[in-house]
């Protein structure tokens, strides 16, 4: 079962992928970073901020744009992926396996979810 059956995405294009420890996994889709080209720089939280759903947490530079990317639950963020951050340029050869951003302990309520879509929808509204 490859990876993308089993996350969750965003209008903005962040996914969600849910651990067997229930906490969650959070990045950008390969969409996303295909969109934004060589990817050089990458802010990340700091561990135990706490966000709600829509919140800028991040922000990423690619040699095209900068961009914020958005919490797509409510959590508490638990792990920070420290090596994307020194080799930001990961993402562009693997955004879900290396280039995950950060694992978040959920602080709202599963409703919140109720608006992220199934990979496979997540393509097909992007064509």
């Amino acid at each position: 079962m490859s990876i993308t059956e089993k996350i969750l995405c965003s209008k903005t294009h962040e996914y969600i992928l849910e651990n067997s420890d229930n906490t969650y996994t959070i990045g950008l889709t390969d969409y996303a970073v295909e969109q934004l080209g060589d990817i050089v720089f990458l802010e990340l939280p700091e561990v135990g901020t706490e966000y709600k759903k829509g919140e800028t947490f991040a922000t990423i530079e690619s040699v095209k744009a900068a961009s914020e990317i958005y919490m797509p639950i409510s959590g508490k963020i638990i792990e920070v992926n420290s090596e994307i951050a020194d080799t930001p340029e990961t993402l562009n050869e693997d955004s879900y396996e290396k280039g995950w951003l950060v694992k978040v302990e959920m602080t709202g309520n599963e409703a919140e979810l109720s608006d992220l879509m199934e990979y496979e929808d997540y393509k097909e509204e992007l064509e």
